[in-house]
């Protein structure tokens, strides 16, 4: 009775452990998240700017799935707009790059197990569609709640760029981490074979 009584408590703690790395790792993320996005900071005539922080969302997408993905991404570019002063920004941000990250682990996921046999090019379709997303968000929030009507154009072209950076960056990233089984690693706490 005592060995059944232990081998119960060691799961319980084991899935606690787990819930724990996974809320870290994600923590780590959304503070990659935040720190990228703040570090190179290009004014764009929207009031906005252009940053690393896409490739990073991806990365959150890519590798910690869709539920603590989305929320590492959407808090930690939340917490770059509030740090950077585009508060008005921040509750956009939390959606859109949270949703960014999702769409991107989810595209990913039917793309790689069902159409593409090639991971790259899954992972490069995917941060495509993942950041149109993130233009039309944008667009759509600046012509409807910031009040900039059809003038929120103006703000598209600087957005594909920040995407499409975003996605050469984030799919090379990718790429390098899975050839390295870094998300096995981080995830499954496997051991890295050099």
């Amino acid at each position: 009775m005592n060995t059944k009584a232990t081998i119960k408590e060691i799961e319980k703690k084991m899935k606690r452990v787990s819930k724990i790395k996974k809320l870290v790792i994600a923590s780590m993320f959304a503070a990659l998240c935040c720190v990228s996005t703040l570090v190179v900071q290009i004014p764009t005539p929207t009031q906005g700017y252009l940053h690393l922080g896409d490739a990073v969302v991806l990365l959150c997408g890519w590798v910690l799935g869709p539920v603590w993905g989305g929320l590492a991404a959407g808090i930690g570019s939340m917490m770059a707009d509030v740090f950077g002063g585009f508060i008005l920004y921040a509750p956009a941000t939390f959606l859109i790059k949270g949703g960014v990250a999702v769409l991107g682990w989810l595209i990913h996921t039917l793309l790689g197990h069902c159409i593409i046999k090639h991971k790259i090019i899954a992972l490069a379709l995917s941060g495509i569609v993942a950041e149109l997303f993130m233009v039309l968000g944008y667009f759509v929030f600046e012509a409807l709640f910031c009040g900039y009507g059809w003038a929120a154009i103006v703000g598209v072209p600087a957005n594909i760029v920040q995407a499409s950076f975003g996605v050469i960056v984030g799919t090379i990233l990718m790429h390098l981490m899975e050839r390295m089984h870094v998300r096995e690693r981080f995830i499954y706490g496997t051991q890295m074979k050099y």
